[in-house]
């Protein structure tokens, strides 16, 4: 197999879902100055000729989008999911389409596209089909994990190379599914506190990117409806998962996958 290492990997089913993940891909490979690695997962050997077409047609429209972007096209046999975590180790970003429509679907269904974003060892875009490049803020969900530090770089460099603002947004409410809402005094009181958390981790951020502009939200709520509201008008939504065992894992998965069915943006999870 050849390795994509540094390079934008993509993966296509020749769908149109992921013909729209590996445009997205192509322009983001144009503003890192990566190669362009499309893999398409194979796991039907009768269809071996249809899978070579798709994957070269998929290539020269690529080529054609950016003829500045080295573009290299693979087809892999085997699970689709073990598949792309592989090529997703050594690569600097994997792009998926949110589900696949027909012909190599399986190898791109929106359950896979889920289980190698929350569970690869580097970033991975879901990018949703029907979606256009907005203008508004890059939007980032941040907490209090030890992982914030790579969320933010990742949305950061990501706002920087696109020339728009970072919203950074961190959702908060009371402890326990049953516990009663707090009375105002105290909302205020948690409301501030998060507020100056937020301001505080972005400290080293703003002064990092200087000439760029960042706004925060601390929102009372659950994290994956405030996040969603958020990006409405965003190019890219950013949210991170530390892929650990216990509830604290559980939850952070749950957002993830949470915002990746629901956001109409495409979504970068960073573990």
């Amino acid at each position: 197999m050849a390795q994509p290492e540094h390079a934008v990997v993509a993966g296509v089913d020749g769908s149109g879902h992921s013909a729209e993940a590996a445009a997205w891909a192509t322009r983001e490979a144009r503003r890192r100055g990566a190669r362009l690695h499309l893999v398409l997962v194979n796991d039907d050997p009768n269809r071996s000729a249809f899978a070579g077409k798709s994957v070269h047609a998929v290539a020269e429209q690529c080529r054609a989008q950016a003829p500045e972007v080295e573009v290299r096209e693979e087809i892999l046999t085997g699970h689709p999911i073990e598949q792309l975590l592989r090529c997703e180790e050594t690569a600097q970003l994997m792009v998926l389409g949110s589900r696949g429509l027909g012909g190599f679907a399986d190898a791109l269904l929106g359950s896979v596209s889920s289980e190698v974003a929350t569970h690869a060892v580097g970033p991975v875009v879901v990018v949703r089909a029907g979606g256009v490049d907005l203008g508004g803020p890059v939007v980032v969900g941040v907490d209090d994990a030890a992982n914030a530090h790579a969320v933010l770089r990742f949305a950061f460099d990501a706002a920087a190379s696109r020339g728009v603002e970072v919203l950074a947004v961190q959702a908060w409410h009371e402890q326990g599914l049953l516990a009663p809402p707090l009375p105002p005094p105290d909302q205020d009181e948690v409301q501030t506190r998060i507020e100056n958390s937020l301001n505080a981790q972005l400290t080293e951020w703003r002064d990092r990117y200087s000439g760029l502009h960042t706004r925060t939200r601390a929102v009372r709520g659950h994290p994956v409806p405030a996040l969603v509201d958020a990006a409405g008008e965003s190019p890219l939504l950013v949210v991170g998962h530390r892929g650990t065992g216990g509830f604290n894992g559980l939850f952070l998965g749950s957002v993830a996958v949470g915002v990746l069915h629901h956001a109409r943006c495409p979504v970068a999870v960073v573990r």
